[in-house]
């Protein structure tokens, strides 16, 4: 349905658009927006343009999470992880271009009056392409209709890699009480607590962002961080270790190892950093990114647990077959 929704937005928004941009214009033009965000620095600015597709291309961790489910792991982990980013830089690259092309009037996309009040831009340019050709917003509507359900999916997978994290770190005895998160329903075969827990935490931490906007940019930071953080150090060490001490499986990137590995860790120390970035100037309350105070409070909390408590019991992940189905 996300691919079909996709294609329908894709392929129709740039027809139903009174007039559309040239290639120049998208392919060349650059506005940096100062009046509604208050950076004027281009550099500053494409390095902010970048966060959103970071943040998307990273989904390919859901597949990566779900491996372990799945009959020949070291062959169709891989294959779904590129197809995963395959299929996001495609689709990606196809809805920026006809959310461009499609354009009707740039200075009106940020202007507090408009129907958006300046906020949503994509949403102001589809509601534009069907206002300017047909005078009513059935359409858009309808668009956005199709987006929101891609959010509500995107949402599902989400869902199901947080809860295949916690049922994994709780089936190792690694988060507190772990024997109710890594409980299996008797029927459905899932982790039905771990689902419940992701949901809840989800929906308490949405709340706020009814009210304060920078809440979002503050979660999606501190979770793009996190994910990306972590794929850091087995790639680092994939980069300092000894090649007498590594075993390559069916996909082994052979010579070009180090150097990919190097691009790698490079690219997710800048990503971290970028996501640190504020996003809105001048600097106030409402804009302030508070994604370093937030990590900063829960790696300190998480460092102290570890050093008071958990590494006095916490022994590492244990083989699968010491809790069966998960009871104990």
């Amino acid at each position: 349905m996300q691919v079909i929704g996709g294609l329908v937005v894709i392929v129709m928004l740039p027809l139903v658009a009174p007039h559309t941009q040239s290639a120049s214009f998208v392919f060349t033009h650059f506005e940096t927006s100062p009046e509604a965000t208050g950076i004027s620095s281009k550099p500053y600015a494409v390095i902010l343009s970048v966060l959103l597709s970071n943040y998307c291309l990273y989904g390919y961790d859901t597949a990566a999470h779900l491996t372990e489910e799945t009959k020949g792991a070291d062959r169709t982990g891989p294959i779904a992880i590129l197809s995963s980013i395959g299929m996001v830089s495609v689709f990606g690259w196809a809805y920026y271009l006809a959310l461009t092309f499609s354009i009707q009037d740039f200075n009106y996309l940020y202007d507090v009056n408009n129907e958006t009040a300046g906020a949503l831009v994509p949403a102001q340019i589809i509601f534009d392409a069907f206002h300017g050709r047909y005078h009513n917003s059935t359409g858009a509507v309808v668009f956005l209709c199709i987006t929101w359900g891609s959010f509500f999916f995107c949402g599902l997978s989400v869902t199901t890699s947080a809860a295949r994290v916690v049922y994994a770190l709780s089936r190792d005895n690694g988060i507190p009480f772990s024997p109710i998160w890594r409980r299996i329903h008797p029927k459905y075969k899932v982790p039905t607590n771990a689902v419940w827990l992701c949901a809840a935490i989800s929906i308490i931490l949405g709340l706020p962002i009814l009210k304060l906007d920078v809440v979002f940019t503050a979660i999606i930071s501190i979770n793009t961080i996190g994910w990306v953080g972590g794929y850091a150090i087995p790639v680092f060490a994939r980069l300092v270790m000894a090649e007498k001490n590594f075993k390559p499986g069916p996909f082994y990137l052979g010579r070009a190892r180090r150097p990919i590995c190097l691009v790698a860790f490079l690219w997710i120390c800048y990503t971290c950093s970028a996501f640190l970035l504020p996003t809105l100037y001048p600097i106030q309350l409402k804009t302030f990114n508070y994604a370093p105070i937030a990590i900063g409070i829960f790696m300190t909390l998480i460092m102290l647990w570890w050093a008071f408590d958990a590494r006095k019991w916490f022994k590492g992940p244990v083989r699968n077959i010491d809790l069966g189905n998960g009871h104990s």
